[in-house]
This record gives C-alpha cells, structure tokens and sequence, in this order.
C-alpha cells in the first residue's frame, strides 16, 4: 500500500467534494422544483381560473388571476363542516339525555288545586224550559245606520267611477 502523498490527497478531497456536490445539487435541485412538477398538485381549468387539488392532502382549491398575480382559496370543505355538526348534535342529545334522566324539575308549583273550569271556552247557549233556544244578537239601530252610510258612499263613488269612464270614451272617440 502506498501512502498518499499531499497533491495526491488533495485531488482525491478534491473529487470527493465534487461528487459530495454533485449528489446533493440533484436533491438541492429535486427539493426546489415546483411541487407541480413532483405531481403533487392536479390543475382543472375552471371558467372563474383553475381548480387546484393537493393529491397529497386532497385539498380543493379555487385559483384566480387578479392585479397582484394568481390566488389560490381552499374551497370550504363540506364534509368536515357536517362532521362537526353532528357532533356538536350528538354532545347536545347527550346532555339534554342527562338532564332528563335526572328528573323533572317543575319550577312554579303551587299547593292549590286547579281550577274544574277552562276559563277560555265559551259559554253554552242559553237554554230554556228545556228547548234549546240560541240567542243570536242583532245589530242597533246605529250599526244598521253605519252600514246603510258606508254603501251609500261606495255607490256614489262606483257611479261617479263609471261617468268618468264613460265621458273618457265619449270625447276620445
């Protein structure tokens, strides 16, 4: 075996270096390419821009071009949304469950007892001798008036209506 001597020693350093740099410039080179051109993304256009879909993530998003350059919005994703909604629902039964199976909490109770009748429901008919009579209440003398004046004036006013119209015609003619 031969010992190396120092020109010799500094060109095999030399190479080493070289290969060192070689190698790791093609992973410098491989970390610093787009994560497009690793597959990572697929691009649909869409007519708003591009849809964008993360095949490592599988997140969607919405691209756009605007002044400042290309966007990029994560659509909302809706299955998550709906997951955390039933367990919101879930948690909320359970609870409500357990406040039930505790009892009945009756606040306002009172010692007297109820009244027999229902003071919402109305009177029955008035009932005499034994025959069924109803008692229908008939209007006064000023409700008649009332009436009386109110179709008194909607006349006059329909015949009025229909002179108007009728001299409209007449003079168009």
């Amino acid at each position: 075996m031969r010992l190396a001597t120092p020109s010799t020693a500094s060109w095999l350093a030399a190479a080493a270096l070289a290969a060192l740099m070689a190698t790791s410039g093609d992973l410098v080179a491989a970390q610093s390419a787009p994560d497009s051109e690793n597959g990572r993304y697929s691009m649909t256009p869409i007519p708003e821009g591009v849809l964008r879909l993360d095949t490592r993530t599988g997140t969607v998003s919405t691209c756009t071009r605007n002044d400042a350059g290309w966007a990029c919005y994560a659509v909302p994703d809706e299955r998550t949304a709906l997951d955390a909604e039933i367990g919101r629902l879930q948690a909320e039964v359970e609870k409500l469950k357990g406040q039930l199976a505790a009892g009945p909490t009756v606040s306002g109770k009172i010692d007297e007892p109820m009244p027999k009748s229902d003071p919402l429901k109305k009177a029955e008919p008035k009932v005499a001798e034994g025959d069924r009579k109803i008692e229908i209440p008939l209007p006064s003398d000023q409700d008649v008036d009332r009436v009386m004046s109110f179709l008194e004036k909607a006349w006059r006013r329909l015949i009025d209506m229909a002179n108007r119209v009728q001299k409209d015609v007449s003079g168009k003619i």
